[in-house]
């Protein structure tokens, strides 16, 4: 296990999770709510287990602070100073009070992105005043702080709330199959039909997740890779190359019932992070013959 790094005077430390600078008498890195204590835990294959926001932990960013409460089904609780901005989707808004500023976001192809059917739409919040976000469902919160020139690759719909700093773009990621033909053609999307980029171009910024169940991170090696399930991944750094893996497993069993069974993966090739969480939905292949795929596929026959 590694512990917090602790540097320069006794006044001063440095977070040995996000890397951050602070005051030597917080009890929390104000970057990232990580306690000044805690010792990183890693398992026997190289995950770091995400250390756990402690209730009523407060985060700084800008003039604005962000009390995370509660830890079955946290909740982001933003004091925002005048001039300071945070943005979100609609759906995990819990409260605010009404002197804050909240007004639609404009969203590059908009039209294209939906969630449960209907178009998702970004909101932007102002201050001064209070807001606070929950995405209604059992985890943990993830805060990612981005330094300039940092950017990272996040599951659609995990993102719960980013600061007006961090700019915002989506991408096709090409982790898709098709089975069938004709009429009875499908095209099925493991991990989503996009993927949202955010990136800090100018000054620091401050990205929130949620992750559920637990969350655990890696740091791969140039050319380390590694098999997620798609559902599980959260977020990736930029830098780290993607791709659909297949693999198949022939059932040795004969007559009309036999199925031949298929796993499909995300690859990921590093340098640099990959977070996946231990809770995610199944992704559900009835083994009908491909008919398409990405010409980057990879490949295994058991």
């Amino acid at each position: 296990m590694q512990s917090m790094a602790q540097t320069g005077s006794p006044t001063s430390y440095t977070c040995g999770w996000c890397g951050a600078s602070g005051p030597g008498n917080a009890l929390s890195c104000p970057s990232c709510g990580a306690a000044v204590d805690i010792r990183l835990r890693v398992t026997e294959a190289g995950w770091t287990e995400l250390p756990a926001i402690a209730d009523m932990t407060r985060i700084q960013f800008g003039h604005s602070t962000c009390q995370i409460e509660g830890a079955y089904v946290p909740v982001a609780d933003m004091t925002l100073a005048d001039g300071d901005g945070v943005y979100f989707n609609h759906h995990v808004l819990l409260w605010l009070q009404p002197g804050v500023t909240v007004r639609g976001m404009s969203l590059r192809g908009a039209w294209k992105r939906m969630r449960a059917g209907l178009p998702l739409i970004m909101t932007e919040a102002l201050g001064p005043g209070r807001i606070a976000f929950s995405a209604d469902a059992p985890g943990e919160i993830v805060a990612l702080p981005l330094q300039p020139g940092q950017s990272v690759d996040v599951r659609e719909h995990v993102l719960l709330v980013a600061t007006s700093q961090v700019a915002y773009d989506w991408f096709a990621p090409d982790i898709w199959f098709t089975t069938g033909s004709g009429d009875d053609r499908e095209t099925h999307y493991p991990l989503g039909q996009n993927m949202d980029r955010f990136n800090a171009p100018n000054a620091p910024g401050l990205l929130l997740l949620h992750g559920a169940g637990n969350v655990f991170v890696r740091r791969l090696a140039p050319g380390e890779q590694v098999l997620i399930k798609p559902t599980a991944l959260l977020y990736k750094d930029s830098g780290v190359h993607m791709q659909l893996h297949v693999e198949r497993v022939d059932n040795p069993s004969s007559g009309f019932l036999a199925v031949n069974q298929r796993h499909v993966w995300a690859r990921l090739t590093g340098p640099g992070r990959v977070a996946m969480q231990s809770a995610f939905e199944h992704v559900h292949d009835e083994g009908r013959r491909l008919t398409s795929y990405p010409k980057t596929t990879t490949w295994r026959d058991w």
